[in-house]
């Protein structure tokens, strides 16, 4: 089972996020979109692993406090463009945390530094972004999810399996 911990996006946030889509796709970019039940912010990614119910044990163990988070600019690590995600200096000492827990715990997560974020788009037809208007928008953190993620016929399904206050 191939898992990670994300924050999923409340209306409001996605709404902003599809406001810049469609200025990109208004603009020509074109490539793999995330699709609007797919947009979150990842926290730690587990990669395959067997027991969902060991993950969601750890999560529970390590305390969540909530948090404002905004669209934050734009950017983009090579082949994939993002949205910044603002207000997550708490959010960052949180990931620290639980990813601690889970290496303690024998789970694998991966090593990548945190760097809050929400996917955009992966393979755009183009090397530069182009200008566009990030829309104010926040929302309020209240958990984290444990997702599920698999290959379906036209891309990924994430699933919730559990979210954690």
């Amino acid at each position: 089972m191939r898992l990670f911990i994300s924050i999923n996006l409340d209306d409001e946030m996605c709404d902003a996020v599809l406001a810049v889509r469609r200025e990109m796709e208004r603009r020509g970019v074109r490539g793999n979109f995330t699709r609007r039940e797919n947009l979150h912010l990842t926290l730690a990614f587990i990669g395959e692993y067997p027991d969902p119910d060991a993950v969601a044990d750890v999560m529970e163990s390590v305390p969540f406090t909530p948090c404002r988070l905004t669209l934050d600019g734009i950017g983009s690590f090579g082949e994939l463009w993002w949205l910044g995600v603002g207000g997550a200096e708490e959010l960052t000492k949180y990931v620290t945390r639980l990813r601690r827990a889970l290496t303690e715990a024998g789970i694998p997560v991966d090593r990548k530094k945190f760097s809050p974020h929400v996917t955009l788009i992966r393979k755009p037809d183009r090397a530069a972004i182009p200008p566009v208007e990030i829309p104010r928008a926040s929302m309020e953190a209240a958990g984290v999810s444990l997702m599920r993620s698999d290959r379906g016929k036209h891309g990924m399904i994430y699933t919730e399996i559990a979210f954690i206050k």
